[in-house]
């Protein structure tokens, strides 16, 4: 027995360190260990190449375990920064004159909830003909939003304190004649994944639901400096996907028994209802653009650089994106004129100009491509589509057949940059707490994402900038381009290769709005925006309301 009592004893030790430790061994990595990692990587070594390498694992493995005790915070963003740009490309950055549309004289309604309704332009007139103050402007939506929240589950936290002192400041200085622009003392909300000081930032998610940043995001301090007033931070799916976060399903005002799709969920659906005359939305990979659709409103995605993402939750560095969601393509431009250009905190962000003058809505100059092969496709939203290319075509403009370069395998970038992003919400196991829990959602990609290898992420990233040379031809001959909002490539190639696109409602099917997108050149918003609002004065879809509201 005696032979026993002391490997027993070694046994013992381990398996009790193990339980107060929580790691039952540290083992070493094996030949069948980087057998079978070598296989998920589609690679296949010999016996003698893994004895070769496992002390370099080793090594590898310990830097790993190293770099871990060193804190990352979520708005640590890595030294590598994604340009957008082809060989030899430079931003324009001649700053001409932004010249919006006069509204003219506005009135107001003889019914006050028709104000619900009424675009940026409109209200800014209201304001400084002082037909109405900020502050009963502020006030008229936080009851919109007090009222309807309960249906359309939009709304995370209503900053009622901040709202009114920017509100009242807003009055006195309208009021002594300091105009700060078109978004002066209008009320707006954020998605809930940018930073406001004294009010939480949840991220829409159950491990973060009492989270407190003591910051403002970039573009929250620059709709500050423009005057607009923040009323609400909405709803989002949980750290950006879906529409689905811990308090429930955010819901479309056209059928509030289904979900205003994501992950702008909050700032879609609240802007649809009359509930905010425009709100900040984000994208990555259709989080704009898919929202706007559902909800029946316009959204522009701006070029990737155009607007720092500084205090915002960073879900993948080379792909984030943060534009407005409004009622009309115009109104879009006035905040993305506030919210564009460097701040010294997101190096991404490029110094280019952005011009817009309203005169461009006549020019029928313009060389407008279409995507042949997907509108001639039979989709659900055909009719739509097609009735909206015969409408350009009816305006004058010349529309040349294109066609997309092949995008590749290479959506994989998305969930490696996103599982470095919440790395420690996956090793702390907090990332249970999240509501969807199914294969696709964030938890598994998350998990999933840990297999893709740094050599195939750089080989994807090189096919990427193939790509961005690829679509840069497309552009050759052309102003811009028209797609089907979901029914072809172009959204997930123009996410990757940084395009902005302008998603406008086109027709209706089923009774819920459909919608068709203008993507440009980059760092070229203006035109596209051009383009969409010279559609929607042709059009009147964008000013239809859901019932209800």
């Amino acid at each position: 027995m005696k032979k026993y009592f002391k490997p027993i004893l070694l046994l013992l030790t381990v398996f009790f360190a193990g339980a107060f430790t929580g790691r039952w061994w540290e083992s070493k990595i094996t030949d069948y260990d980087v057998q079978a990692a070598a296989k998920i990587m589609d690679l296949d070594f010999t016996h003698a190449e893994v004895d070769s390498l496992i002390d370099g694992l080793e090594d590898f493995r310990n830097d790993y375990r190293d770099n871990r005790n060193k804190e990352l915070a979520n708005s640590d963003s890595p030294a590598l920064v994604f340009r957008p740009f082809p060989a030899g490309f430079q931003p324009d950055q001649k700053q001409d004159p932004v010249v919006f549309t006069d509204p003219g004289q506005v009135k107001m309604p003889a019914n006050k909830d028709d104000l619900a309704f009424y675009t940026v332009a409109q209200l800014g007139a209201l304001l400084r003909s002082k037909k109405i103050t900020s502050l009963e402007l502020t006030e008229f939506f936080l009851a919109r939003l007090k009222k309807f929240d309960p249906q359309l589950h939009c709304v995370i936290t209503l900053t009622e304190d901040l709202a009114r002192e920017q509100a009242k400041r807003a009055d006195r200085e309208i009021a002594q004649g300091k105009f700060r622009g078109p978004l002066h003392g209008i009320p707006y909300g954020a998605k809930d994944l940018l930073a406001q000081k004294d009010y939480k930032t949840t991220w829409g998610a159950m491990p973060y639901k009492d989270q407190m940043l003591d910051y403002d995001a970039t573009v929250i301090s620059k709709l500050d400096a423009a005057g607009a007033v923040l009323v609400a931070k909405l709803t989002m799916g949980a750290l950006a996907w879906g529409d689905v976060w811990y308090g429930g399903m955010t819901r479309n005002p056209w059928d509030p028994s289904t979900g205003s799709s994501g992950s702008s969920a909050g700032s879609a659906s609240s802007v649809s209802a009359g509930l905010l005359p425009f709100a900040i939305g984000t994208e990555t990979l259709g989080s704009i653009v898919s929202p706007s659709t559902v909800c029946g409103v316009t959204g522009l995605r701006p070029t990737f650089g155009r607007v720092s993402r500084a205090g915002a939750m960073a879900l993948c560095w080379s792909l984030d994106k943060i534009g407005p969601i409004c009622r009309s393509a115009e109104d879009c431009a006035m905040v993305l004129q506030a919210i564009a250009g460097p701040d010294l905190k997101d190096q991404s962000v490029i110094d280019a100009a952005f011009n817009y003058q309203t005169n461009w809505k006549n020019n029928r100059k313009l060389k407008v491509g279409y995507l042949k092969t997907a509108f001639d496709r039979n989709y659900p939203f055909h009719s739509q589509d097609s009735t909206a290319l015969q409408t350009l075509r009816d305006m004058g403009y010349e529309l040349v057949p294109i066609e997309l370069p092949n995008m590749g395998d290479i959506g994989f970038i998305l969930d490696a940059e996103a599982a470095a992003a919440f790395d420690d919400l996956t090793r702390s196991g907090r990332d249970d707490l999240l509501v969807r829990q199914i294969k696709r959602a964030w938890p598994n990609v998350f998990r999933q994402a840990r297999f893709i290898p740094a050599v195939e992420y750089i080989r994807a990233n090189r096919l990427r900038a193939k790509l961005i040379e690829n679509m840069a031809k497309v552009f050759d001959g052309i102003d811009l381009y028209v797609n089907p909002s979901f029914a072809s490539a172009s959204l997930a190639i123009t996410n990757y290769t940084g395009h902005p696109s302008i998603t406008v409602p086109d027709g209706f099917r089923d009774g819920k709005p459909t919608s068709i997108t203008f993507t440009g050149k980059l760092f070229d918003e203006g035109t596209i925006v051009a383009v969409a609002q010279a559609f929607q004065e042709r059009t009147d879809f964008e000013g239809r309301r859901p019932g209800g509201f």
